[in-house]
């Protein structure tokens, strides 16, 4: 026997619905009253199962309650609804309540088929959210089946806990230490990624020989990229991008294929380089004019802002008048000089430094070994004591290596900061010995060691300074994170920390620690009140850490100003909890490198950044000019600061840096997204909000919920609620509730020991399915109820209030693919008089009943002898109500084309029907007061 999809069956003693992904023989069921948790499959075929079909009971006229009660059933049922029937089918699902601006690039991407969108809105502001809410909402749709996101390694753990936390999708990563496994899982003959249908990639393995095919055989049909900047191809730009580029132009070539873009710096002043990622999105963008200035340019604007959004803080902080709060940020710099013995060790290793890198006669290999390894050496004693001594003792990378390009790649990656690298940032200290151990120059390194091992403790000023700002963080109530270029500086840093700080927790996060254990790390530091973590550049991206951190020092700095938004945002962006956010940068006086890097790179940085309120990263000459200045500073061998050095070599950098920050402050004054309008936007969330509820609805649901319960409810003055569960005769939802949320706030973010309800809260969500459950299955204890007669001096004849739940069939179209998927919807109608002439009232009067006080009662037989011929009379309209059920699908059916905007132009169409009348979940009836005298 064949059930429809949205139908009722009885099977293993209770109700369920049947959801799409059923077949004849296969049934996948939902409870009526439950969660998507409680899904089941069920073998229906010859042998399996019993199954029959079922009908949805009346409520019972003896299980009555207050408007109260079905206020509160009502909140449940709307919270419990997961395929909602608003114009976004994925809302209900989301554990999170996006943020109004996070929905633009949401409505951009329904209004194309398929979806081909550049994400390019500032760091923190939630790129991750917006490019996944699209395939979430695509799935929620039936669009699509199978999702792949593109991403450099050390970040796709990040995607994979973002996807399943938030989005309720669980994929795999695909990386070189995973992929083999994943292989063993398959069938003979089967890809990893047929197998698998959400997967997080690595970029660079699918880029290779041995991958390449088979991902863009078996590649699914919505493809995110991240980083998506570090795949634009450009002269100049390298044969890896190169590519990652072509991998990319062949996923664009499918005209069917969904591809988001996702970065923070799409321009970046590589003008070149951005015109290729317009390419992916649409061929016809390489012919665009370069300047898009001008009323000529209008239609070409207003084509390429259908596919770019890019917005900076100030365009979403107060987008709809709902803030979005960002903590306010105060930067400094530090400075400190070397004690008299570090200085004097310092002049040494630079004199050993400009001699070991004029070797007359050499190979030029053997000279690029000797010069990584000399500049390598100068960044690890500016950092530490400890990386000193350890890269003094250390062989050089690249011994052995005779290409060039082979020795400067492993030279970059060690003593450099790179933007692109397989596994993150490199974080060992680099090695200085290129000679034989028995060679005066080792001998003269181990004799250089020793002399750094004595610097370790008081003769370290830039730890005593690092101490003193450290202590007053914390004393003032922030948690800093230190930043350290070197595993040996992070640890040497964290134990000393952890000696002089009380009462305070230190830990060390390093590249010595798998990615789990990094996070297990953090979250055992965030149970303490006083916290420092030390790190290295293994954490400057993939972690975010808004909500246990609240200060970033930068104790080394970084040689790339591109690592310096990456540390700053783990902390810096939204969700954090401290109003306030501190940024330190720590930088040597006396040390000419510091003062170099921080004059040329850091400072200029931070000026764009304050200026137009987004940084662009540096120009693609910066690693050779530091390459050139670098070498200068070898020649002279004095580590004292002095006037720029080749100074038309600098200028030229300057004016081209500016002229790439032009550049981008042009582009993100044209798309900061105006082709969505913001009433449209705001529009739509008033109807997602109405059929599904939001944080009000789960406030007013849980607070009535544990009232009802007898919990005591306290709030509290920062806008957090206390509950009390010391009665011992509290149900066992309750208990399971209060167990995990003694103390919480109704809002997207709360401070440490505080849970975070908003309206896709697990909690909430089981709290609501519970007392739904409950209401459904055991009426008389449930503390919602599904009648009720209140007697009001609010209406003037009998009023009858029924909520109703809706079931529709979406079936959706394209070409020769048909998918369908099931919606839900709550619907409140009510009308004065009697049914066979009903007065019906509207939205607004039919929404006040549910605040109506009671102001006299009725016997228990005089209600249940009213709602016994209520019920009765009702089953004369079901005409009617199934004339109500065409209503909402018709409504539903507007929403979807009107949110699809342009595709409906592109080949998707879309059905709606109801499976038949509405449930008659709640049937209220409004008495009024009897006239003194009178009866009524």
């Amino acid at each position: 026997m064949s059930f429809d999809i949205g139908s009722m069956v009885r099977a293993r003693g209770r109700d369920w619905v049947v959801l799409p992904e059923s077949s004849a023989d296969f049934l996948l069921l939902k409870p009526l009253g439950g969660s998507d948790a409680e899904v089941t499959g069920l073998y229906a075929g010859e042998g399996g199962e019993k199954v029959r079909t079922a009908a949805f009971d009346d409520p019972t006229p003896t299980a009555f309650g207050t408007a109260s009660g079905a206020r509160l059933l009502l909140n449940a049922a709307r919270l419990a609804v997961r395929s909602g029937a608003g114009p976004f089918r994925s809302l209900g699902r989301l554990g999170f309540e996006p943020r109004p601006y996070q929905l633009v690039p949401l409505l951009m991407a329904l209004r194309q088929s398929p979806a081909r969108l550049l994400i390019a809105d500032d760091v923190g502001i939630g790129k991750t959210v917006e490019a996944a809410l699209i395939a979430r909402e695509l799935l929620d749709r039936g669009e699509i089946d199978r999702l792949a996101v593109l991403c450099p390694p050390h970040l796709a753990d990040q995607w994979v806990e973002e996807l399943r936390v938030k989005f309720g999708i669980d994929a795999v990563a695909v990386l070189p230490g995973t992929a083999r496994r994943l292989e063993r899982g398959c069938n003979p003959g089967q890809s990893i990624f047929e197998r698998y249908k959400f997967t997080v990639v690595s970029l660079d393995l699918v880029k290779s020989d041995r991958w390449r095919q088979d991902f863009l055989t078996n590649a699914p049909e919505f493809v995110i990229v991240d980083e998506a900047h570090a795949s634009a191809e450009g002269a100049g730009l390298g044969t890896k991008r190169h590519q990652r580029y072509r991998l990319l132009e062949e996923l664009a070539a499918d005209p069917e294929r969904h591809l988001l873009l996702v970065t923070a710096t799409p321009h970046g002043g590589k003008e070149d380089a951005f015109r290729s990622l317009l390419r992916l999105l649409n061929p016809d963008f390489a012919s665009l004019p370069l300047d898009l200035s001008g009323a000529q340019n209008e239609r070409a604007r207003a084509t390429l802002a259908r596919h770019l959004v890019q917005r900076g803080r100030k365009d979403i902080t107060e987008y709809l008048q709902e803030g979005t709060p960002f903590p306010r940020r105060h930067d400094a710099e530090l400075q400190y000089t070397l004690h008299p013995d570090y200085a004097a060790l310092f002049d040494d290793v630079l004199d050993y430094a400009r001699e070991s890198v004029q070797v007359p006669g050499e190979a030029q290999s053997r000279t690029r070994i000797r010069w990584w390894a000399a500049l390598g050496l100068l960044r690890a004693l500016a950092s530490s004591p400890q990386a000193a001594a350890a890269t003094l003792r250390e062989r050089a990378s690249g011994e052995g290596e005779t290409e060039e390009a082979v020795i400067d790649r492993l030279g970059r990656e060690l003593v450099l900061d790179p933007e692109e690298g397989e596994e993150g940032a490199l974080d060992v200290t680099p090695g200085a010995q290129v000679d034989s151990q028995e060679s005066e120059a080792t001998r003269t390194l181990l004799q250089l060691a020793e002399r750094a091992d004595a610097l370790a403790g008081p003769k370290d000023n830039k730890l005593k300074l690092l101490t003193t700002q450290v202590t007053e963080l914390v004393k003032q109530g922030f948690a800093p994170i230190v930043f350290c270029r070197f595993i040996a500086t992070a640890e040497a840093v964290a134990v000393h920390l952890g000696s002089v700080l009380k009462d305070t927790e230190v830990m060390a996060v390093t590249g010595r620690l798998t990615p789990d254990e990094r996070v297990a790390r953090i979250e055992e530091l965030a149970q303490h009140e006083r916290r420092v973590l030390v790190a290295t550049d293994c954490l400057s991206e993939g972690i975010n850490l808004q909500s246990v951190f609240s200060a970033v020092i930068h104790y080394d700095l970084p040689w790339n100003p591109t690592r310096l938004d990456q540390r700053e945002g783990r902390v810096d962006r939204y969700g954090q909890l401290s109003p306030e956010v501190r940024v330190l940068i720590m930088y040597g006086a006396d040390n000419r490198i510091d003062t170099l890097i921080l004059d040329v790179l850091v400072r200029k940085h931070r000026l764009i950044r304050a200026t137009l309120g987004t940084s662009i990263p540096a120009p693609e000459e910066a690693e050779s000019l530091l390459d050139v200045l670098l070498s200068r500073v070898l020649e002279t061998g004095s580590r004292e600061a002095i006037q720029p050095l080749l100074f038309e070599e600098v200028q030229a950098f300057d004016v081209k840096w500016r002229d790439a920050a032009e550049s981008e402050k042009k582009s993100r004054s044209r798309f900061a997204q105006n082709s969505i309008r913001p009433e449209e936007v705001a529009g739509e969330l008033a109807a997602v909000r109405e059929a599904l509820g939001d944080a009000h609805t789960a406030q007013d649901f849980v607070l009535e919920a544990l009232g009802t319960a007898g919990v005591s409810v306290s709030p509290r003055l920062d806008g957090s609620f206390v509950a009390d569960p010391a009665q011992a005769d509290i149900r066992a939802e309750f208990r399971d509730f209060l167990r995990s949320a003694r103390r919480f706030r109704f809002s997207p973010q709360a401070d440490r020991g505080v849970v975070p309800l908003a309206r896709n809260h697990p909690l909430v969500e089981q709290l609501a399915s519970t007392v739904l459950g409950q209401a459904l299955e055991a009426p008389e204890e449930a503390a919602a109820k599904r009648v009720g007669v209140i007697r009001t001096s609010g209406v003037t004849t009998q009023t009858t209030l029924l909520l109703l739940r809706h079931r529709f069939h979406l079936t959706g179209r394209k070409g020769n693919r048909t998918w369908q998927t099931l919606a839900e919807e709550l619907d409140l109608l009510a009308f004065a008089g009697r049914a066979e002439e009903p007065t019906w009232l509207t939205p607004e009067q039919t929404r006040a009943l549910l605040t109506l006080t009671p102001e006299g009662n009725l016997a228990p037989e005089q209600k249940t002898e009213r709602l016994t011929r209520t019920l009765s009379d009702l089953r004369g309209m079901d005409d009617l109500l199934m004339n109500r059920a065409q209503e909402r699908a018709a409504a539903l059916l507007e929403a979807h084309e009107r949110v699809r905007g342009a595709a409906r132009g592109q080949g998707v169409t879309y059905t709606v029907e109801p499976p038949g009348s509405p449930d008659r979940l709640g049937v209220y009836l409004f008495l009024p007061v009897p006239k003194v005298g009178g009866i009524q």
